[in-house]
């Protein structure tokens, strides 16, 4: 069925149609709550809270084609939000844990740097190359100027390059 309808009839309180349209989203927000959480209990649980927050407030959806938008900004927030929680609760960090239990391989230090640059350079490479979304649409998810979203990019990705270079490692 057409999403536009799915939405309008979802908006009016049909469960059967909200259903359809969170199975259409589901396994591309799951990703993207793995690549912020890194853990997939965590990712279930997310998926199931941005399930319920987009349910509370479908009716504040405008235009049906900024739905999948609108979904990706409540999972963002989400895991900002639960990741300020857990640093708040452990003093260690993920690539802490990561050191301590995993041998390094190539995926292993291209995280560990992106983990090093500007939180909001990371953000736009992880939308752009691990979720495959365009800049227009990181801009309308980030809230920035295309070209904003542009230039973050550059300079995640010679951070990266500079990160890497130290380690005399890859280089991207």
């Amino acid at each position: 069925m057409n999403v536009e309808i799915l939405i309008k009839k979802a908006k009016k309180g049909d469960d059967t149609s909200f259903y359809e349209l969170m199975q259409v989203h589901k396994e591309r927000l799951l990703r993207m709550a793995i690549s912020y959480l890194r853990n997939e209990e965590e990712a279930l649980e997310a998926l199931q809270e941005v399930t319920f927050r987009a349910y509370r407030s479908i009716k504040k959806v405008k235009h049906a084609e900024y739905f999948s938008t609108w979904l990706i900004r409540i999972m963002i927030n989400y895991c900002h939000d639960q990741s300020r929680k857990r640093k708040r609760i452990a003093d260690s960090n993920l690539l802490d844990q990561l050191e301590e239990n995993i041998d390094y391989n190539r995926s292993l230090e291209i995280d560990e740097a992106l983990h090093k640059i500007d939180s909001r350079c990371r953000e736009v490479i992880i939308l752009k190359y691990y979720h495959d979304l365009k800049i227009k649409d990181i801009a309308e998810i980030l809230e920035s100027p295309e070209s904003t979203i542009k230039t973050w990019l550059y300079k995640g990705l010679q951070a990266l390059r500079d990160q890497l270079d130290e380690r005399g490692g890859l280089h991207v």
